[in-house]
């Protein structure tokens, strides 16, 4: 699903535009410094899982979704949606965030409807 740490940095760097946060506030909400985000932005550096998920959360974009960009997880079937989602220029970052959530819920409903207990219940 990536390309290495270019591929992850742009990636960042569009979710911070589509969020219209600067550079600078995206590095203070997720505690790191400035020329560090700038960095991993560039595909200069490639971030650990625990800086990814702290960017993830300023971003309000699912972790996993973060760690496939990283190559961190494997793209199995059940994450390529959320991987498309996350992909897709034309979403911003919140749409992005709530498509992630309602596809996830309607995941765990469908996962509980085929349990054995509940198919009984039917």
């Amino acid at each position: 699903m990536t390309d290495g740490p270019r591929d992850l940095g742009e990636f960042i760097r569009g979710l911070r535009r589509n969020a219209q946060i600067s550079l600078r506030e995206l590095a203070e909400r997720a505690g790191v410094s400035n020329p560090y985000l700038s960095q991993i932005e560039r595909g200069l550096r490639k971030p650990s899982a625990e800086v990814l998920q702290q960017i993830a959360a300023a971003l309000r974009v699912s972790t996993p979704i973060m760690y496939l960009r990283a190559g961190l997880l494997d793209n199995k079937d059940d994450q390529g949606v959320p991987a498309a989602i996350a992909a897709d220029p034309s979403l911003d970052a919140s749409q992005k965030q709530t498509l992630i959530q309602i596809y996830e819920s309607f995941r765990q409903q469908n996962q509980r409807a085929e349990t054995p207990e509940h198919k009984e219940s039917k």
